[in-house]
């Protein structure tokens, strides 16, 4: 059996109290709806009596974890959730709260798409709904979806597509086209939040069980308290990690620059958020083609204030990890949340498949982004940093190197491969590029080469002194 829409509010939300749209203009309602539907006020008599519902969602505030929300959650027993007119009323409604009082918006969904015995007066509801996420979007506020089984059609389109993060309950159906309307044969595999979740649609599929704790978690680090700043103090520059290497020693070539940077014991991204934040969460996929399980991007808690991140984890770029990138720094801008990159990538994967993907324009996206941010972007190379791949996630006058990393135009190899010399070579090449970190400080593409951390690995960076610039850089700056 599903859940009812208001045992599922019970279990994620406390406190929560129902609210009404406004009433309309007064008079007599369409006997049978819009289109004189035969027998649909009887349908909904009977969808009244079996859920107890006056429509096919309810809404009203509620607090998850510390933080109050506006909810809107679909009941499916009323007409298969489906859209029509008043369910509109109450999307509506529930957004304009949202606004009034400055609160997230969560939605969970669970519908069949637009309600047909209303025909075209049901469809153009989307638009309606559509208006209201681009409003609430535009005023800064945070919206999550909740993907349940089903949700089809229009309501996938555009309250659960359409929102800042979606998490789905494992395997409820996802899709644009309904079961009854799909083409003879098909998967149904294909129309999962598995294969959402696969092709970069969806954030996360969360058990149910553990749906109340992921909202809340989400909630804390996106509208909790600090968050929505207009003006946000930019993300301190984390510390160097100790790695296999000698601590903290600049190296003293470029040969050494780029075999420290590529040593297999050196730290990753990974090791570095875990450092960095007390809690994180993570979005996923581009919304377009994929995920780049090279590429780490999300939200986490630092010094009790929320620090946007995107970190390269070492591998090649795909552009479906420039996308989610590009998508990170975006969002980060409407909720006002400054932004972290950091920066570890032999360069842009440029394969056949890449270069269909749209690796290029990929790329673009991510520098449009960042030249195009309204909060500010702190960078940090950790390792290798490749070319243009790695450039993008840099931000101008923000960057700052570790003593086990190297950027370079292009890798040395590769370098004395079109300059025609032998590989016995490559050493002089590297020289010749000025690859070690300091050199980065010196020609002015880094601020500076930041101090590693002793002691406790997992100790958060705060506010690390900076060789190469004078004084100590100031949450960031």
């Amino acid at each position: 059996m599903r859940i009812t829409a208001r045992s599922l509010l019970a279990q994620v939300a406390g406190d929560f109290t129902e609210l009404h749209p406004p009433r309309g203009p007064e008079g007599r309602p369409a006997a049978d709806g819009p289109l004189g539907w035969p027998g649909y006020d009887e349908m909904r008599a009977r969808a009244q009596q079996r859920t107890g519902e006056h429509e096919s969602v309810v809404y009203g505030t509620g607090r998850l974890g510390g933080v109050e929300a506006v909810l809107l959650c679909f009941e499916f027993g009323y007409l298969g959730g489906s859209l029509g007119e008043r369910t509109g009323d109450r999307i509506e409604a529930a957004h304009v709260r949202a606004r009034a009082g400055r609160l997230p918006l969560v939605t969970l969904v669970a519908t069949g798409g637009s309600r047909m015995q209303e025909g075209m007066r049901a469809l153009v509801q989307l638009q309606r709904v559509a208006r209201q996420t681009a409003l609430t979007r535009a005023a800064g506020l945070p919206q999550l979806a909740v993907v349940r089984d089903p949700t089809t059609g229009g309501g996938w389109a555009t309250l659960a597509a359409g929102a800042d993060v979606v998490l789905a309950l494992p395997g409820a159906q996802a899709a644009f086209a309904g079961s009854r309307v799909r083409p003879r044969g098909a998967d149904p595999a294909a129309y999962t939040v598995e294969a959402q979740h696969a092709a970069g649609h969806l954030d996360r599929i969360v058990p149910e069980a553990e749906l109340p704790t992921t909202l809340a978690r989400w909630l804390a680090l996106l509208a909790g308290p600090g968050t929505g700043r207009a003006r946000p103090a930019p993300a301190p520059v984390p510390y160097a990690l100790p790695g296999p290497t000698a601590c903290g020693r600049l190296p003293d070539s470029g040969t050494e620059a780029v075999a420290r940077a590529r040593a297999a014991g050196r730290p990753r991204a990974a090791a570095y958020l875990d450092a960095y934040f007390a809690d994180r969460q993570e979005i996923s996929g581009d919304r377009c083609s994929g995920a780049d399980e090279g590429v780490l991007c999300g939200f986490g808690l630092h010094d009790g204030r929320t620090v946007a991140y995107a970190a390269q984890c070492g591998t090649p770029t795909r552009p479906a990890g420039y996308r989610t990138v590009a998508r990170l720094i975006r969002m980060a801008g409407r909720l006002h949340i400054p932004v972290l990159t950091l920066i570890d990538t032999p360069g842009a994967a440029n394969g056949p498949e890449d270069e269909r993907s749209g690796a290029g324009p990929a790329i673009s996206e991510v520098f449009a982004a960042v030249a195009e941010a309204t909060v500010p972007v702190t960078s940090l190379l950790i390792g290798e940093g490749g070319s243009g791949g790695a450039l993008a996630m840099a931000a101008p006058g923000r960057l700052w190197v570790t003593p086990d990393s190297y950027f370079s135009v292009i890798a040395p190899e590769l370098a004395a491969a079109i300059l025609k010399r032998g590989s016995e070579q490559v050493p002089q090449t590297a020289e010749e590029l000025r690859l070690r970190p300091q050199d980065a400080v010196e020609l002015g593409v880094a601020r500076g080469v930041v101090e590693t951390a002793h002691g406790t690995a997992g100790t958060p960076g705060v506010k690390g002194t900076v060789r190469g610039v004078t004084g100590t850089p100031a949450d960031g700056e």
